[in-house]
């Protein structure tokens, strides 16, 4: 996520500073953030001349003595809090006052993040979507501490970087991923009652998600939903589905895209394809879940699958407007659409008028 980031900020003609803990991934950081670029020149959206000026802006680093005259930092490490708080504090005591302290959680509390430091009116939530140099939103977290003018100043970053920034309130997951927390869990759900795995993605592609929960899954990879489940657990209680799909995924070596194998086979130049092997991986899903009645799977429609996986969506988006997350209904229309790839049309033209009352 860090080198995507990177990637829309030289775009942008932003100057960045890349820190990493060791020469390795350092050098597969600027590697990534090269292949990046050279990509957005095949796809005819960055010249060459562009691509050179963007590369030359960047900076590699293993230290914080680069940062004393940085404006802005954005921390994009895994979903581990006390690394998160470690960093803010090291960042704190290196960076000049006026620098905005930005995290790009997903997940967590901003409060937890920033309370072992003393620039809590500077540190705000930068959460960028994958891949970061594509994907057009930009979620801004401000917590009740946050100045205006951090949000304003974030808010001018994100559209000089060509990103829509919507802002949003501070709570587990934020506004999108808040809303869309059921979405995944609906689907580990059904794949436990016994409904074929590549049958739901089929449907929620054909409603008009651009992929289904679980290639979508094998694209963000395992380790932050790995990383967030107790998260979310802790936060939601009882509306949370404690499944161990994802674990038994990376207890047999899978990671999805990133090492070729999920749910799906991915060859370089290919479309994904099913893998019928993970079938076991499956079976001791349901094994351990036992939530088929009587052990044998249960039948469901086309459209009972469609309300499963969304309907708990638009019951925690409603949660979310109620509890002022979002200022306005369409600062979630517009997050879900360009956050989640969620159908920009009317539901109604899908047979969902009760949807919309």
């Amino acid at each position: 996520m860090g080198s995507g980031i990177a990637t829309a900020l030289l775009v942008g003609n932003i100057s960045v500073v890349l820190k990493e803990v060791n020469p390795q991934f350092l050098q597969r950081g600027q590697k990534t953030i090269a292949g990046n670029l050279e990509g957005l020149v095949k796809r005819g959206s960055l010249t060459k001349d562009k691509m050179s000026k963007a590369i030359s802006l960047l900076k590699g680093a293993l230290d914080y003595s680069d940062f004393k005259d940085v404006d802005m930092v954005i921390e994009a490490v895994i979903e581990k809090v006390p690394l998160k708080q470690s960093i803010f504090a090291d960042i704190e005591k290196i960076c000049p006052p006026h620098c905005i302290l930005a995290t790009n959680t997903s997940t967590i509390d901003l409060n937890v993040i920033g309370e072992k430091t003393n620039s809590q009116d500077r540190t705000i939530g930068a959460h960028f979507f994958s891949p970061a140099h594509i994907m057009p939103l930009l979620e801004i977290v401000r917590t009740e501490k946050t100045s205006p003018q951090a949000i304003l100043d974030l808010i001018t970053v994100g559209k000089i970087i060509k990103k829509i920034p919507v802002v949003v309130g501070n709570c587990t997951g934020f506004a999108v991923n808040r809303t869309f927390f059921p979405y995944t869990q609906g689907a580990q759900l059904l794949v436990s009652l016994g409904i074929d795995l590549f049958r739901i993605d089929r449907i929620i592609s054909n409603f008009g998600m651009p992929m289904g929960p679980f290639q979508l899954q094998d694209l963000a990879g395992y380790g932050v939903a790995l990383a967030v489940k107790d998260i979310y657990a802790a936060a939601f209680g009882t509306r949370n589905f404690n499944s161990v799909l994802v674990d038994l995924m990376a207890e047999t070596g899978r990671q999805g895209k990133s090492n070729g194998k999920g749910y799906y086979l991915y060859e370089k130049g290919a479309k994904p394809k099913p893998d019928p092997n993970v079938q076991h991986v499956i079976d001791e899903y349901r094994r351990q879940a036992k939530t088929m009645p009587g052990g044998k799977p249960v039948t469901l429609s086309d459209q009972d699958i469609l309300e499963m996986v969304f309907f708990p969506v638009v019951n925690e988006a409603c949660r979310v407007m109620d509890e002022n997350v979002v200022i306005r209904a369409a600062d979630l229309d517009i997050a879900s659409v360009l956050g989640m790839g969620f159908p920009k049309y009317s539901l109604i033209m899908k047979g969902w008028p009760h949807l919309l009352g």
